[in-house]
């Protein structure tokens, strides 16, 4: 396979500005005419490795960076919206996508901002007899969305709240423990904590400073609550400046982030970015040895691995995804290139939809994206018990996976076929956009491609891709 250019001219101009450098100055520092600066920036030119190798040496800059970020998430969303049956007739050559992500990153954000909106408004204009007897309907983005596009384009990682978190984590050690710190933080500061029964999981009441958590939950989520509650009670103004810097359209979205960064902080305490980064690599990314280790349950663990994209110390590239049992995507990250659809459900071809089948078992699957790209992928079945009779059960399936290049630092690796290609089943993201032609599990033609129907044969499906 050709070794693929890297073009990386707006993280280079990214870079540049960071560091309060004019284009002379920072072509002096890498050893580069002025010109050739100005062409790479430009994308005229892909960055050279004596360049990037300067951006190591002077700046200690993690060179990954340079192949990371927005860029292929933004072609991933332009190539869905663009997929829309309204903007059926308007395809882009890749190429084109590509380059607008990379030159003009706040237009790509622009035109899906306007996509989001078209397609709420179509949502509601299908639903009129409820929207006329509302009075509280805005024309804006969804807060939800909203809020799931800030984590998406944060690269699921949150460098303040993450370092706070391992330095709570840090003294926890005098204490015996996440737990008992904890448990010890709060009454420091006069909140008295009952484990009930009560039905909510958490139920903390401020004008008597008392915290009740519920007994029948796991160890696991009950001592992740009690991280919560130190987040929003004692972290706060971080939070709050978190938020401050996001910008949300809404007081919803930003009542939905601020629990959404407590749940960060809660997760980075109870598994501490450089002890849970250095104990993943020893145990080959083993997420039951892992769950034992940091008291945290197997989907903690793997939504955990998917974050570890702090500058200088990465962990491996990993995507995470959880499903519902109707397949609709509950929650979604990547820092791969894999990138999941914004809206409906996942390829009914991998494996985290045969977890449900399996309970108990985890799944491997290697995959390949039209993309020629190639993963290895990991599912699992998720219940999570109301705690007593009766209570409500309810089950995802969860899946954690990255590209076959790190496979060795994976034990769910090991006696699987990576030499051969049989061995990968062809994956795709959504239909719209899938470019296979020849996919037995196809729920509707792509858009992009022309349809051969003939009325006199039937394979199996309808129609042929062309």
């Amino acid at each position: 396979m050709p070794t693929q250019k890297l073009y990386a001219g707006a993280k280079l101009r990214e870079i540049r500005t960071r560091l309060t450098l004019t284009q002379k100055d920072f072509a002096q520092k890498l050893g580069v005419s002025l010109p050739y600066l100005n062409q790479m920036e430009n994308n005229n030119r892909p960055v050279s490795t004596t360049v990037v190798l300067a951006l190591a040496q002077e700046f200690g800059l993690d060179v990954t960076e340079l192949s990371t970020g927005d860029s292929e998430r933004l072609v991933s969303d332009m190539r869905e919206a663009l997929a829309d049956p309204v903007l059926a007739e308007t395809s882009a050559p890749l190429a084109d996508l590509r380059l607008t992500a990379s030159n003009a990153p706040a237009l790509a954000r622009a035109f899906l901002e306007l996509h989001r909106a078209y397609r709420q408004t179509h949502e509601r204009l299908a639903s009129l007899d409820e929207a006329l007897g509302r009075q509280d309907v805005h024309m804006q983005a969804s807060p939800w969305d909203e809020v799931r596009d800030f984590f998406h384009y944060c690269d699921n990682y949150i460098d303040a709240v993450d370092h706070a978190a391992e330095r709570f984590a840090q003294g926890a050690v005098e204490h015996g423990g996440i737990r008992a710190a904890a448990l010890a933080s709060l009454k420091e500061t006069g909140i008295s904590v009952a484990f009930t029964d009560i039905d909510q999981l958490r139920h903390y009441d401020a004008e008597h400073k008392r915290l009740q958590i519920s007994r029948y939950a796991q160890p696991e989520t009950q001592t992740f609550q009690l991280l919560l509650q130190i987040a929003l009670l004692q972290n706060g103004q971080l939070l709050e400046a978190t938020l401050d810097f996001a910008r949300f359209q809404s007081d919803a979205a930003r009542s939905i982030a601020k629990i959404g960064l407590a749940n960060y902080y809660a997760g980075a305490a109870l598994m501490p970015y450089s002890t849970f980064l250095e104990t993943a690599r020893d145990t080959r990314h083993d997420l039951e040895l892992l769950s034992n280790r940091f008291g945290a349950s197997i989907e903690q663990v793997a939504h955990r691995l998917s974050t570890l994209q702090r500058p200088g110390n990465k962990g491996i590239p990993f995507f995470f995804v959880r499903v519902d049992q109707a397949g609709t995507i509950t929650k979604r990250h990547s820092a791969t290139r894999l990138q999941f659809a914004r809206f409906g459900g996942a390829c009914p071809l991998w494996n985290v939809h045969r977890a449900f089948e399996t309970p108990g078992r985890f799944l491997r699957q290697l995959a390949e994206t039209p993309d020629g790209v190639r993963y290895i992928s990991l599912a699992r079945d998720v219940s999570k018990s109301g705690g007593h009779f009766g209570a409500p059960v309810r089950r995802y399936a969860i899946a954690l996976g990255c590209e076959i290049r790190h496979a060795d630092a994976l034990v769910y690796a090991d006696h699987m076929e990576l030499d051969n290609p049989q061995a990968f089943e062809p994956i795709g993201i959504s239909c719209r956009i899938c470019e296979r032609t020849h996919c037995h599990q196809r729920s509707v033609p792509p858009l992009e491609r022309r349809l051969t129907i003939n009325e006199n044969a039937r394979g199996v499906l309808p129609y042929d891709v062309g």
